[in-house]
């Protein structure tokens, strides 16, 4: 009998597995918009709110992000924001924080097949298309039943 694994059953199946994020998706053009001395709500307004913020811990926000997602690595980060007071005095950055194109490609399980297919012609090749032939308009008929109506009111 076939084994039966996580990944495929009987060799053939994969069963599908649900992905998860979790955290806030910071990338490097958001985290360099970032400065020191900005007070709480403008760090909020760029990074969005932070994932864990402790009342015992009240000088540090920490935006964890971690993603699994079936036909792609799995990720995770961690960004650390560290307050003196309302303003932020450092943020702690992994080396590894993905620019924005670098982070839609590494979770993009969409496989292209070839090139992409050309979707404009240029100007010599509309030149060199086939003028259409003219068609000759019908005279405008009625559309649909033409019907009599008696009318609503007898002559008088």
């Amino acid at each position: 009998m076939p084994s039966v694994t996580a990944d495929r059953v009987l060799g053939i199946v994969t069963p599908y597995k649900v992905e998860v994020v979790q955290g806030n998706v910071l990338t490097k053009e958001m985290v360099a918009q970032v400065k020191p001395g900005m007070n709480r709500s403008q760090v909020r307004d760029l990074l969005g709110s932070p994932l864990l913020a402790d009342i015992f811990h009240a000088e540090r926000w920490d935006y964890v992000f971690s993603i699994r997602r079936q036909g792609a690595e799995p990720q995770n980060r961690k960004v650390i924001a560290i307050f003196d007071g309302e303003n932020l005095k450092s943020l702690d950055v992994p080396g590894d924080l993905p620019s924005e194109s670098d982070f839609v490609a590494s979770i993009t399980t969409f496989k292209r097949r070839g090139d992409l297919p050309k979707l404009a012609l240029t100007e010599d090749e509309r030149k060199a298309l086939p003028v259409p032939a003219k068609v000759a308009q019908p005279a405008a008929e009625p559309v649909g039943a033409v019907r009599s109506y008696p009318p609503l009111e007898p002559k008088s």
